[in-house]
This record gives structure tokens, sequence and C-alpha cells, in this order.
């Protein structure tokens, strides 16, 4: 299989690189210092048609595919994860639940917005009691006449604040049962719906995550994706290809760390000689080059089958885990090889590091993703 970069990646590249040295990488650490998520930034890149790669052309989307996303999110990790992250969300979970289990009429309402950054876009599981446990979740809505009635609240949710529409996964049924669970789209504005933003998060200060609050939100038949009780194997669908985008960004993130390591082992000098001359750092470097290449490989071998429309759970961890791992190696042997510079925000290691933690952890953990992929394995 080739996983050369074709023309229009290498567009994408080309433009993703040229916009982030422009508009980002000079403001990031503003905005990490602030934990500020530009949405001025967000839509530009829906100008750029960042936010709808792999939506077709007559939803207002890119009509790209995996492999153009994949390469867009390794360039954004490259600069700044926060950044990365947003348009991850954006884009694998709002934007995708609605174009892959929508109805035509919910595509053509949200999709062109979606897509083009006009409106912004968030997706809630996660509440603040369950998190890999998603279906001991809380969240009830109840049919009341033509409407459903919202309870509850979600947590750690991606531009909870700010998105303009959200797809929240919700109870139904009766607790335990996956179908039990109903998605619905919920727009900002709705009485009863609001949002607190989380503060002092370690890495990803770029982007924006919230607490979202349902008190007596009344959302009309409508807004139900697909069918009601349908929502989990809904969400389980969506997660596995946003794996491939935590994947992809954790690739961005590793290979950010790398080169600006080889970088700095090339103009710093100790014992009157660069420091890659030494084997203790050149080897460190083997092993990033290495590390990142192959959670390169396995990502893109992830994105080519969900491009096909095959099965791809297991691919999709084994991505995201071992992307997200090389992602923390790769940030804590930056700040190890750059030492004490390594460990100021003068240079960007330790912001790779901070930023790199969260790929462990968003869209299932490490330890999910093994029981995912054992699962596969033993079936």
């Amino acid at each position: 299989m080739n996983f050369d970069l074709n023309e229009n990646q290498l567009m994408i590249q080309q433009m993703v690189r040229d916009f982030a040295a422009r508009e980002i990488k000079p403001n990031l650490l503003q905005w990490d210092e602030e934990e500020h998520f530009p949405v001025d930034v967000m839509k530009k890149m829906g100008e750029l048609g960042l936010l709808g790669i792999y939506i077709p052309e007559e939803y207002g989307g890119s009509g790209f595919t995996y492999d153009e996303y994949v390469t867009a999110l390794i360039e954004l990790g490259k600069v700044c994860g926060g950044i990365g992250l947003s348009v991850a969300a954006h884009n694998s979970l709002c934007t995708g639940h609605i174009y892959y289990h929508g109805t035509e009429a919910q595509k053509k309402k949200y999709l062109p917005k979606l897509a083009s950054g006009e409106w912004i876009g968030a997706w809630g599981l996660t509440e603040p009691n369950t998190g890999s446990d998603a279906m001991r979740m809380k969240t009830t809505a109840v049919k009341d006449g033509d409407e459903w009635v919202i309870n509850g609240a979600k947590n750690w949710i991606t531009h909870g604040l700010s998105g303009d529409v959200a797809v929240v996964l919700v109870r139904t049924g009766e607790l335990l049962d996956s179908k039990g669970i109903t998605a619905f789209i919920v727009e900002k504005g709705t009485p009863g719906f609001s949002a607190v933003k989380i503060k002092d998060k370690l890495g990803v200060r770029a982007s924006e995550t919230a607490e979202l609050i349902f008190e007596d939100v009344r959302i009309p038949e409508e807004n139900v994706i697909g069918e009601v009780g349908e929502g989990f194997m809904q969400a389980m669908q969506i997660l596995d290809g946003g794996r491939i985008s935590i994947a992809a960004l954790s690739c961005g993130i590793a290979r950010g760390a790398y080169e600006a390591s080889v970088q700095y082992a090339k103009e710093r000098e100790q014992f009157g000689k660069p420091i890659g001359s030494f084997q203790g750092i050149s080897f460190k470097l083997a092993d990033m080059a290495t590390n990142v290449k192959a959670a390169e490989l396995l990502t893109f071998n992830a994105a080519a089958l969900k491009n096909n429309g095959d099965r791809m759970t297991k691919e999709g961890a084994y991505a995201k885990y071992f992307a997200s791992e090389v992602s923390v190696k790769c940030g804590n042997e930056a700040v190890q090889i750059m030492g004490g510079y390594g460990y100021t925000k003068e240079y960007p290691a330790e912001k790779f590091l901070r930023d790199a933690k969260l790929m462990t952890i968003g869209e299932g953990t490490s330890e999910i993703q093994k029981v995912v992929i054992s699962r596969e394995i033993l079936k």
C-alpha cells in the first residue's frame, strides 16, 4: 500500500503549513497562557475548507477524503495541539455525526454552516460521573408530545461554550441499555441550555472545554438523529473515525517535538561540538523518528480503510493507542534533549509534552484502546 502524499494532500499540507505560520504560531503562547479559544481563526479555517474536509461539496464541504484530513491535522499538531484538537472535534464528532447519521433535512440545514465555519460544532457524550462507562449516563430525554425534554449535564465538551450547535447523546431508555440512548441536535440559545467553561487545563489550552447544562431543554422531534435508541451505536461508529483524528493529531505533536529536537541538537554545542554528535542524543532522535514514522503509517492505514468504507475499529484503535503514546514519549524526549531550556516556555518542548498528554485520554483512553484491540483479536 502506497502512503506517499498525493497531489491533494501536498496542496493541503502546504496550505495548512502557511496558514499555521501566519495565523497560529505568532499567537499560540498567548492563547495558551490565557486559555483563549480563537473563534476568528476557526472561522478562517472554515473559509479554507478545513472544517468540512471530507464533507461532500453538495453539503458545502471540500469533498476530500480522510487522507487529506489526516494530513491537515498532522500539520496543525506540529504547531499547536489545541487548535488541532478543535479542528478534529468539529470535523469528526459534531459534523461527522450529522453527516453519517443525520436525515437529509438535517444535513442540508446544518452541514453547510458547519463546513464553512459559519457555525462551530460541539459533541457531548461524557458526563461528570461517566467517562469510559458511557452507558451509565444520567442525562435523560423524556418525550412530551412532539418534543423531547432534556435534563442533565455533559462534561469535557470541546466548544461547549462557543459552539453554535451540539450533538448530544442522552438516555431515552433504561440504565445500561445500549438501545436506550439517543442522539439529539441542540442549538445554542435554546431555553434551558447553557455552558460553563472549564479552566486551568494542563494542555491544549487554546481549545475551549466546557460543561453543558440542560434544564428542561425542549427539543423538537425533527432534531432526533436517526432512530430513537440508536445513539450508542452511532457514537461508537463516530468514535472509530474520531480516533483516527486523534491519532493524526498525535502524529503531528510527535513530529513537531521531533523536528524541534533535531534542530536543537544541531545548534546546541557542549564539549566543543553539537550535542547531536553524541550517541546519547542521536539515539534518542533515532527512536523518535522511528516511532513517529510507525505512528503515521498506522494512522494512514486506518484512514485508507475508512475511505473504502471498511470496518476499522481495530485499526483505528491501533493508531490512536500507539500514536498518542508516541506523542507523549516524543514530547518528553524533546524536553530531555533541550535540558533546562526545554523546561521553559521559551522553547516549544514543554508545550508539546503538555498537549500530548490529552491524546492518551480523549476519545477513549489508552487503556480503553487496549480493551477494544484485545476484544477484536479474541473474537
